[in-house]
């Protein structure tokens, strides 16, 4: 139980926390984001937990499914992730047959990544059901109203949500 020294003591270490009300901050947004998020990924997450993977090895295999022969360094770029991060996951999506991994024909130094037939079903299998959400939620809205929810969630990644990474001389 702390002393009225210890709160006197950190009180003098903590800065002063400012009042945060409403109007300065965008709670229901903010949890409307986390909602909406955890909804989104909760199917994935169940078929993942299926076969031992977690949300990393979606990222990876949804990538590389969605642009085939990108090199380590593009994804890397696309997942603003060390090298040492995606190392591991890479290795078990490889060894598991998931993913495949070949030299550039330009640059020996390139690592081309590939989805196999299995990568291929099952980035399949986690994106249907997250496009059934989106499909169901956009069913609500107009047309215009749609085209604004994509312009709004590519101004939340910073204008950039589809980076197009150059092509890497190494890896």
């Amino acid at each position: 139980m702390p002393t009225q020294s210890m709160a006197r003591a950190a009180k003098k270490l903590l800065p002063e926390m400012p009042v945060i009300d409403d109007k300065t901050i965008d709670f229901e947004t903010i949890e409307l984001f986390f909602f909406a998020y955890r909804d989104f990924i909760s199917d994935p997450d169940e078929i993942l937990a299926k076969i031992g993977y977690g949300r990393a090895h979606h990222r990876v295999v949804y990538f590389v499914s969605r642009r085939p022969g990108m090199t380590v360094a593009d994804l890397l770029t696309i997942l603003r992730i060390t090298k040492q991060s995606l190392a591991r996951v890479l290795k078990e999506l490889i060894d598991s047959g998931y993913i495949r991994q070949m030299t550039g024909p330009a640059d020996r130094r390139q690592r081309r990544l590939y989805p196999t037939l299995a990568g291929r079903e099952l980035a399949l299998a986690l994106s249907e059901p997250q496009s059934q959400r989106i499909a169901q939620a956009f069913e609500t809205l107009k047309p215009e109203m749609r085209e604004g929810v994509k312009l709004f969630l590519q101004a939340m990644a910073g204008g950039s949500a589809r980076p197009d990474p150059s092509d890497s001389e190494t890896d």
